[in-house]
């Protein structure tokens, strides 16, 4: 008799509602846990990659900027190559011209007043060159040393003035 009420228990529709909701529920609660799982694994992934990604930059940004600086101080250096090398080509072509005795000629009479024999040469000054040195003569009032300085300086101005101010002439007799 107690396996006629068990049979009949297992067959009654109450019973068969109920196994089937625990049934339900219990695939309800393992999606749902299938879920947060799946949910976390994403996340995980996410996680890693993120961290993979962050530490290859991390590790890149050092030899890249190496890189780039080394690239610029390559440029500088074939910019200051191409300047010595114009530079090279400028002190040739004067050593080229140095080496010609009329150039050397002509740059010595310029310079240094020379003049050949039998050539009379004359030496212009500018009027107003001579008066500016006659406006600044206040050299009582100051010690001697600053007096000298002064000549030194003035003698000094009037050397580069004299370059541009006096002309050369010369004749030949």
């Amino acid at each position: 008799m107690a396996v006629k009420d068990r049979d009949r228990d297992r067959f009654s529709t109450a019973t068969r509602l109920k196994v089937l909701g625990e049934q339900t529920a219990a695939r309800v609660y393992r999606s749902q846990a299938k879920r947060q799982v799946r949910r976390s694994r994403l996340t995980g992934r996410a996680a890693l990659l993120a961290l993979v990604l962050c530490s290859m930059i991390v590790a890149l940004a050092y030899p890249i900027r190496q890189y780039v600086s080394q690239r610029a101080e390559i440029a500088d250096m074939q910019r200051q190559r191409q300047e010595a090398r114009e530079r090279v080509e400028e002190l040739r072509d004067l050593k080229a011209r140095w080496q010609d005795d009329a150039y050397a000629e002509q740059r010595i009479r310029e310079r240094l007043h020379y003049v050949m024999p039998g050539e009379t040469g004359y030496t212009m000054i500018d009027p107003d060159a001579a008066k500016q040195s006659r406006t600044t003569q206040g050299a009582a009032d100051r010690p001697w040393y600053t007096n000298v300085w002064d000549g030194v300086d003035k003698a000094d101005a009037a050397d580069a003035a004299d370059s541009r101010t006096v002309t050369s002439v010369t004749v030949d007799r």
